[in-house]
């Protein structure tokens, strides 16, 4: 009998979990309309609303910190950072940000004008939001399997090549300031993107002479995937496997509060001796000096440190295993997810197990409501709330392609006891998903309208 998966770490401090009751979690909810993004931390039992930023630091992040090197300017916490992700992403130029969406916004606004066409496997909705905050269009090109759910392909967030060479011979290669893919593919399901595919993307870019970035928020474990999956790779490190796709690409942005294993903290990075002075000057205006771009030193060095631990691979097993864990439980009782289970999170297909709920009520959001008034749960919705759009003339929404609700777990924070107590609650609701309402959305924003909308339970 194999030995099971455990955790490859011990404990040396722990946090309180605030039990609460259903009807506590009922007026919490109402307090918050019906937002999840409202609820106090101190008020929520489990905690997967995100895997950004969330994660647990290591002895050796907590010591880097005490390194720290706070000086204005050039301080050795940066170029122990930069060294770091010189020697694993390859790039000649490295940005410190605050954090991932700082990198986009730099990039974009660099990149991008009013009338530009950014393609992508999947933009995800910071992404998006600052694409479209400079009049340009984030387009997705997904390939089709991951708009059926249900269906196993192991690379599912590959970007679609027939369709980007359509897009660039309908809009033409002028309209194209970049293209980008995403790995693993968030907003896909976090599925992982072969290095096939995102070979194949740069030759099909690099012919029209169209830069090409990836955004690198979890490549650590698109790298893990690409070993265990895709021929050619079982005998390399995940290391080399990751230097390997970053070669292929002439930039990449990153959060570091997902692979970086940091509670803050991003990098945007270049090759482009000219473009990297452009994003430096803007750095300087919105960020802060270019050798610490909104980060402390003790934060730079934690990050240091977390690029070099998250390539672990008995870390990353752990990793994948327990989201497996989860997805596989879901499946043995018949709650539809995105399959197979991806890296970092499970994504519930909603639209699926609410089949009586119209997308117009939202189902993804109605499931992350009676998840959390069932156990305290805390998800997110990521379908016609995220990413449903009005129609310019009619004002009409245009429905989201898929209803998720994701569950994002934390790096190194939860033990597999957590991990079960998710599984039950959510076949409980599972059981009852017949009573469950759909959800009116009663407030809203005009970019990135999930963090503060407002929701009613529909009659």
């Amino acid at each position: 009998m194999p030995m099971p998966i455990i955790e490859p770490f011990r404990i040396k401090m722990v946090e309180p979990i605030r039990m609460t009751t259903r009807q506590e979690r009922e007026r919490i909810l109402d307090q918050a309309g019906g937002n999840l993004f409202f609820v106090h931390s101190r008020d929520v039992l489990i905690d997967l609303l995100t895997d950004s930023g969330t994660s647990a630091m290591s002895a050796e992040q907590w010591a880097g910190m005490m390194r720290g090197d706070e000086a204005y300017a050039c301080s050795q916490s940066y170029y122990s950072f930069r060294d770091t992700v010189r020697d694993i992403f390859g790039f000649k130029h490295v940005i410190p940000t605050h954090q991932g969406r700082a990198a986009e916004r730099i990039l974009f606004a660099t990149m991008c004008d009013s009338g530009h066409v950014v393609p992508n496997n999947t933009h995800f909705d910071t992404t998006r939001a600052n694409i479209e905050y400079r009049g340009a269009q984030a387009i997705d090109l997904p390939i089709p399997e991951t708009l059926h759910p249900g269906k196993h392909h192991p690379f599912k967030g590959n970007l679609d090549t027939n369709g980007l060479r359509e897009l660039i011979t309908r809009v033409g290669a002028r309209t194209i300031p970049l293209g980008m893919v995403t790995v693993t593919n968030n907003s896909g399901g976090g599925q992982p993107v072969s290095m096939a595919n995102v070979s194949e993307t740069r030759d099909i870019l690099a012919q029209h002479s169209i830069p090409f970035y990836l955004d690198a928020c979890r490549f650590a474990e698109n790298a893990y995937f690409i070993k265990r999956r895709e021929p050619g790779y079982a005998e390399k490190s995940v290391r080399d496997i990751a230097r390997e796709m970053f070669s292929l690409a002439d930039g990449c942005t990153m959060s570091a509060k997902k692979d970086g294993l940091a509670n803050i903290g991003g990098f945007l990075c270049t090759n482009d001796d000219r473009l990297a002075q452009q994003e430096r000057d803007l750095l300087i205006l919105t960020e802060g000096f270019p050798t610490y771009g909104g980060l402390a030193g003790r934060d730079l060095e934690a990050i240091a440190t977390g690029l070099q631990e998250v390539l672990h691979e008995d870390y990353l097993e752990y990793r994948i295993a327990s989201i497996r864990y989860l997805g596989n439980g879901l499946l043995g009782a018949d709650v539809p997810i995105v399959q197979p289970p991806g890296g970092h999170a499970v994504y519930i297909d909603a639209r699926a197990l609410l089949p009586h709920i119209p997308q117009n009520q939202y189902p993804g959001q109605a499931l992350v409501i009676e998840l959390f008034l069932e156990a305290g749960i805390r998800a997110v919705e990521i379908g016609s709330v995220m990413f449903g759009k009005k129609d310019r003339e009619t004002g009409a929404e245009i429905p989201a392609r898929l209803e998720l609700v994701r569950l994002a777990v934390p790096r190194r924070v939860y033990t597999q006891s957590h991990i079960d107590y998710v599984l039950e609650a959510i076949l409980s609701v599972a059981r009852r998903r017949d009573r469950i309402r759909g959800v009116k959305i009663v407030e809203e924003a005009p970019f990135l309208r999930h963090f503060t909308a407002k929701f009613a339970r529909c009659d």
